[in-house]
This record gives structure tokens, sequence and C-alpha cells, in this order.
């Protein structure tokens, strides 16, 4: 198998090269409209990797986080704004992360540097906590999940929905994107969550279209294979790119699901 095709997405979507300006220009137009919005919340000494937290016009319910994607070394928390508009539009506090990106972090620093942003966007909202994150970050929920990840704010999360995550790391190892990634044997054997037995159960559903590619379909059906507490979902009709679309609706199917 050629894993740099197996894991190639825009070459194979139509279009596919134009949806990182399509979300950037969605983005910015949900923050020009929804004007309750908290910017550049600190996390550390490096205001890059603060986040950004979307509120509604009452009381939270909740908080929701999403981690976003781009193999981990792509994207910031600004590309993403719009995809909060479904769960602040059902009451919920959305917030945003931007984190270190490879090759000046791995993916393991990551992680935590993840952990550690939901634990201090989690002091800003009460109540329950659900996690969702797209491609590499729905490896990253996912990893919230394992025991071996420091997360204070655990007992707080309810549901996490890695949506087409990356749940096992070692194909990655075989791509031309790993001079950039450097993950090695013991990374991914560590962070690959599929893989981890210590775990804190909490329920969760994996999204994938099931216009993807075969390996991101073959990545969720492992990752909710392996884990008990995992439920899966293929969606009609979407790819990798358009699959979390969803999360704009505040009555779609998507939505319900992370909100159950």
């Amino acid at each position: 198998m050629n894993f740099d095709i197996a894991y190639a997405n825009a070459d194979f979507i139509p279009n596919g090269y134009d949806f990182p300006a399509k979300w950037q220009k969605l983005a910015s137009d949900f923050r020009a409209s929804h004007k309750n919005l908290r910017l550049d919340l600190p996390d550390g000494e490096d205001a890059s990797n603060a986040f950004d937290l979307v509120l509604p016009d009452t009381p939270p319910k909740g908080l929701i986080v999403f981690v976003h994607g781009g193999y981990w070394k792509a994207f910031g928390r600004r590309d993403w704004t719009h995809l909060a508009a479904g769960s602040v539009a059902q009451g919920y506090a959305v917030a945003l992360p931007s984190y270190p990106l490879a090759p000046d972090a791995r993916i393991s620093q990551i992680t935590r540097f993840v952990a550690k942003a939901i634990d201090t966007a989690a002091a800003h909202v009460t109540g329950p906590i659900r996690l969702v994150g797209h491609s590499a970050g729905g490896h990253l929920v996912a990893r919230m999940n394992c025991h071996d990840v420091p997360l204070v704010c655990r007992d707080r999360i309810v549901r996490i929905m890695p949506i087409s995550p990356l749940g096992d790391l070692h194909p990655l190892m075989q791509t031309a994107m790993n001079d950039t990634l450097r993950i090695d044997e013991a990374e991914a054997q560590s962070e690959s969550p599929a893989l981890i037995d210590r775990r804190a159960g909490i329920p969760t559903t994996v999204c994938v279209g099931a216009d993807e590619r075969p390996a991101f379909l073959d990545q969720a059906r492992d990752l909710a294979l392996f884990w008990s507490e995992a439920d899966l979902v293929i969606i009609p009709d979407r790819h990798h790119f358009d699959v979390i679309e969803p999360l704009m609706d505040p009555d779609s199917d998507m939505v319900a699901d992370l909100l159950r």
C-alpha cells in the first residue's frame, strides 16, 4: 500500500484545495455576526496557543471543546469558529483551542497541551463537558479518554466525539509527512488511542463520512471496535472535508449525538 496516497484527502475531493479558504471565510463571517465572543484567552505564555470561547446568549448549559485537525501540523482556532454555531444555538459554550504544531512539537507534547487547554477552558464554564475533534483533532480528543493523559476535569466529560479520527498512528510512519511529525515506534504505540487499554470509559461516538478515503473509514471502524465504550456513525454522502459541516446546524443528527 502507498500510505501517502491512502492518507491524502484533497486530491480525492472535488475542489479539495479550495476548502481551507472556505473555512476561513465561514469562520470570519461567524465571528462578525456572533457578538458573544471571548477571544485570545490565555493558555500559557505563547499567545498563538490561546483559545477562543463562543458563548450563547443565555447561561451556558455546559461546555463543548472543539479540537481542529490538520495532521497536527496545520491550521489554528480561527479557522473553525463557524463550527461552534450548532452547539451555541443549543445553549452551550464552545471553546476552540490552538495548539503548537509539528515540527515544533511532537504529537505527545500536543496531546498534553490540549489537555491543559481543556482544563483551562473548563475553569471558565460550569456544567458537563463534551469534546469533539476532527481528523488529528479526533485523535486528540480520543486521547483525553486515556488515563496516561493528565486531565483534571475528566470527571466532568460526558461524551467524546472523534470525527474521522486517527486512532492508530503506525501507518503515518510510512508517509512523507512523518519527516515533519517524527513519529517513532514508541510514540506510535503510546499515542494511538485505539491501542490503549487504560481508559476512563467515557461514552464515545466515532463519526466518519461514507465517502472518505478507505484508510479513514478503517481508522474509525477500528477505534469503535477496540473501545467498548464507543459506537460508530457512518454519515452518508460526506467526505473528509465536509463531514464536519453538520456541527453548524443545531438540528443536525451530529449535534444531537454530541449533546445526548
